[in-house]
């Protein structure tokens, strides 16, 4: 084997949406912080999520995470998320399956029945709590950092739909949240196309009109993500919905996104819609669940913010190696428009969305 690099990649699914786990060939990179280590990621050492996400070697639909030291002395595990168009402060999803291959894989040692993990995210430190059975990680619950609501009840002009009236919230990355059913959407898998579309759409509409910065980290993206959602129901005393978010460059997240529900019940907060320890629980485009409560209500800086928690479960499906031949064309990978929606290109990761 001649390969010029080569990523040991264990793969893995949170409730539907892939987040690999790159575990070997990725020991450091320079950084006080993992929020430093993240921007020198996305700044000069991309290459290696286009290695991971891009075709040949990746697909649309899936992320990946790079495990690293930990800057901070009171965390077991540092590691970075990289999507298709992003670096995000945070995911709810590619935590879980994060927790789940350090345990399942014996890089940190699981305790049954219960395992409870720091990890540090660039968004901060990460609690987490996992249920495990004869080897088996059957739950990851997580408290995310603080969610608040940017803004609510704003109308934005959309092109092709007219005014249409949204929220925005922060639950580690920005999503301008849309009643999906004032759009005659069910979110249903066969809407999807439609959805993504559209959401794209939406989501540089908002992003232009409605400036959304964090309170503390100037850094941090402003709206990245459009987040469909129907209506509130409860089902025997449980509050539910269905949502699913549209991952730049255009596709639907397979599952209901932890930071989007950590921003969804920041908004649902501030709206009077649910209160502190109330559950939640938040369905995706094809069904699979996380369940979610605010922890508690705290602030940052001058706005109000939730403590979430979000809690599902990852499987791995494979553990693989990932290699660069030096004579292959394709050293950093390529999109087309036909399964990315949108082609990206290598400057676009360099784009970072208005504050």
């Amino acid at each position: 084997m001649r390969w010029s690099r080569t990523l040991t990649v264990v793969n893995c699914h949170a409730e539907g949406e892939v987040g690999n786990v790159v575990t070997g060939g990725v020991f450091d990179v320079p950084g006080a912080t993992m929020f430093d280590k993240m921007m020198h990621l996305e700044e000069v050492r991309d290459d290696l999520r286009r290695i991971c996400i891009f075709e040949p070697r990746g697909s649309a639909n899936q992320s990946v995470n790079f495990l690293l030291p930990p800057t901070d002395p009171r965390a077991q595990m540092g590691y970075v998320i990289a999507e298709s168009t992003e670096y995000p402060a945070m995911s709810g999803s590619n935590t879980i399956c994060v927790a789940t291959v350090l345990l399942e894989t014996g890089i940190l040692p699981m305790t049954e029945p219960v395992t409870e993990l720091v990890l540090e995210a660039p968004a901060g430190l990460i609690h987490v709590r996992c249920r495990c059975e004869n080897g088996k990680v059957t739950q990851v619950e997580f408290t995310n950092q603080p969610a608040f609501a940017n803004h609510l009840d704003k109308t934005i002009e959309v092109e092709g739909v007219g005014t249409l009236t949204v929220d925005v919230g922060y639950g580690g990355m920005t999503y301008v949240i849309v009643d999906a059913q004032k759009l005659g959407f069910a979110i249903t898998p066969d809407e999807a196309r439609q959805l993504c579309e559209l959401g794209q759409t939406i989501k540089a509409a908002a992003a232009e009109q409605l400036p959304s910065p964090h309170p503390l980290n100037p850094n941090i993206k402003g709206i990245t993500q459009t987040e469909f959602v129907m209506p509130l129901r409860r089902e025997n005393g449980v509050l539910t919905s269905r949502n699913t978010v549209i991952v730049s460059p255009g596709r639907c997240d397979r599952s209901p996104r932890g930071t989007g529900t950590s921003a969804r019940l920041a908004v649902m907060h501030a709206k009077g819609l649910i209160e502190a320890g109330e559950r939640f629980v938040h369905e995706s485009i094809i069904g699979s669940r996380f369940e979610s409560r605010i922890d508690s209500l705290t602030q940052l800086g001058d706005v109000p913010a939730v403590v979430p928690v979000v809690a599902g479960q990852a499987w791995i499906s494979a553990i693989s190696q990932v290699g660069v031949d030096p004579t292959d064309r394709y050293q950093t990978g390529f999109t087309l428009s036909d399964t990315w929606l949108e082609a990206v290109d290598d400057k676009l990761i360099k784009s970072r969305a208005k504050p």
